[in-house]
């Protein structure tokens, strides 16, 4: 059976995407599975390898602004503002698309996100290459996404060329998703950007988008869908739905910073931030519930984080997370 090596060779990595093969690299938040985003056949391969429906669309990763004039035809004044003011950094931002962007991309979409990713393997990566890069998260459909080489490994061995070893994942949780209108934003997904951030270039109020993308339609953005993150085990954000266990039918927990009250002893117990910081426990979210995933536990009983900063990201995974599965 073929096993994906995983390398440190930029040089290489590049040119195998140049030449259509996949490949995933580190960026600041998660683990991307890059395809040279012009080359229809490994985009495709990219929707294959990560069993991911079509109608759910991809990110375009750039290295510099001036990639923009061949791939959107407009840039509007509060797109550039945020362009200025958050790359390289966690924020996609949606542009209207020019042909040379394949709709497969897309979704069909007249839009695509496009971000600068602040992470240096990522964007030597991208320089050396000197192509655009579709790039959604390296892991299976609706799984947890991937914050080191290892977990690409775990999904994805064999399906994919190669994995660009980074080491682990700055920020931890993916991209915020906004779109520009007029002279607003629409946030279409929360993440490593905050709303407050956003909000403070800005200079007004960011408007929150309150809808879910329903199964088997195209949303404007990725991770819009009502089911997404989940973990193997049962996710639940509420103690008192636990169902009546047993020894066979273990349990574990998720929490910020204290030992949840409801937890047994020899229970799995995963505490983010011993100081309850949220950019801490961003970057260590989807490796504790891979760690709660490995202990075997039939359900993951979840603690809901301030609804402010990161906290409304990782809330965002853990309804998403939750939620009952269509795929």
């Amino acid at each position: 059976m073929f096993r994906t090596p995983v390398i440190s060779d930029i040089r290489l990595a590049a040119q195998s995407l140049r030449e259509g093969r996949l490949v995933a690299f580190p960026t600041e938040t998660v683990y991307g599975l890059g395809a040279h985003a012009e080359n229809e056949f490994a985009v495709a391969r990219v929707f294959e390898a990560k069993e991911r429906p079509h109608f759910d669309p991809l990110i375009v990763h750039i290295p510099s602004l001036g990639y923009l004039d061949y791939l959107v035809t407009e840039v509007s004044p509060v797109a550039l503002r945020l362009a200025e003011a958050f790359w390289p950094g966690p924020l996609t931002i949606l542009f209207p698309k020019r042909e040379a962007v394949p709709d497969l991309v897309t979704s069909g979409l007249p839009s695509v996100g496009i971000r600068i990713p602040d992470h240096p393997v990522a964007l030597a990566l991208l320089n050396e290459a000197g192509v655009a890069i579709a790039a959604p998260s390296a892991n299976r459909f609706g799984c947890l996404s991937p914050t080191t080489a290892e977990h690409v490994v775990e999904q994805l061995d064999g399906r994919i060329d190669w994995i660009l070893d980074g080491g682990p994942c700055r920020v931890g949780v993916e991209s915020t998703v906004v779109r520009p209108l007029g002279d607003t934003v629409e946030l279409l997904r929360p993440g490593g950007v905050s709303v407050e951030q956003l909000e403070a270039v800005l200079g007004q109020r960011v408007v929150i988008a309150e809808r879910v993308t329903p199964p088997n339609q195209p949303g404007l953005s990725p991770g819009t869908l009502d089911s997404h993150y989940a973990p193997k085990a049962q996710l639940l954000l509420d103690a008192m739905r636990l169902p009546p266990r047993n020894a066979e039918q273990g349990v574990g927990w998720l929490a910020l910073r204290d030992r949840p009250a409801a937890a047994q002893p020899g229970d799995p117990v995963e505490l983010l931030s011993a100081t309850g910081q949220l950019a801490e426990a961003a970057a260590g979210f989807f490796a504790a519930l891979r760690r709660l995933d490995a202990a075997g536990v039939r359900w993951i009983v979840a603690e809901l984080f301030p609804e402010e900063g990161l906290g409304r990201a990782l809330n965002d995974r853990l309804r998403r997370g939750s939620a009952p599965r269509h795929l």
